[in-house]
């Protein structure tokens, strides 16, 4: 074989080689292009390059809370914590106040002629006892008569001793007896004119 043959073969010999390299190289191309090409569409799991497990619609609802810091689902509840409970210890003294109002109402009623015998209307003592339920809502409508007649009885004689100074009294948690020693009376007077209030009002309440 002469030279130029040897350089023929060593030509041909050369482009098969480099067209088997090509083959290969083309062939692992077309293999790693299915797995994250194709993957995105039929895989399962991330290895697609798709978004991670959780990610989209899904998530977002679930993790809408998360993201909000639980505003989402304690928007309602957060009203009563940020006002330190005030919110719902107001409620609670409306619906106190709008029953012992509905009390008293009832026993105007049945009781047309007790206002009377405290020279007041119906109309001025129910008025009277809404105001006082403002302070104190727990104030029963017995215990705000009671305190109006006592202060008609001393006012002459003790004008210190009014309805406002006992309701004041009733309000802090004290009795009405304690309310009057409180303001300067002694336990025997005290005792004396709440039971003077007592009978005067249920013989009102008999008329």
């Amino acid at each position: 074989m002469n030279r130029k043959q040897i350089a023929i073969f060593n030509l041909v010999l050369f482009s098969i080689l480099v067209v088997g390299l090509s083959s290969s190289v083309m062939a692992q191309g077309k293999g790693h292009g299915g797995g994250v090409g194709g993957g995105r569409g039929s895989g399962s799991g991330n290895a697609g390059g798709g978004p991670p497990p959780g990610v989209g619609i899904e998530r977002g609802i679930g993790n809408s809370s998360v993201h909000s810091d639980g505003r989402s689902d304690n928007g309602r509840d957060n009203a009563s914590t940020k006002s330190g409970g005030r919110s719902d210890a107001g409620q609670e003294r409306a619906r106190m106040a709008s029953s012992r109002l509905q009390d008293a109402d009832n026993e105007l009623r049945n009781h047309p002629n007790m206002a009377h015998a405290l020279h007041m209307n119906a109309n001025d003592l129910r008025a009277g006892y809404q105001t006082a339920l403002l302070t104190n809502p727990n104030l029963k409508f017995g215990n705000y008569v009671s305190a109006t007649r006592v202060s008609q009885n001393l006012r002459s004689r003790h004008p210190n001793i009014t309805r406002a100074a006992i309701l004041n009294g009733l309000a802090s948690g004290r009795s009405l007896g304690q309310t009057l020693q409180d303001l300067g009376l002694s336990e025997r007077d005290a005792n004396d004119a709440r039971h003077q209030a007592d009978r005067e009002i249920k013989e009102a309440k008999k008329k």
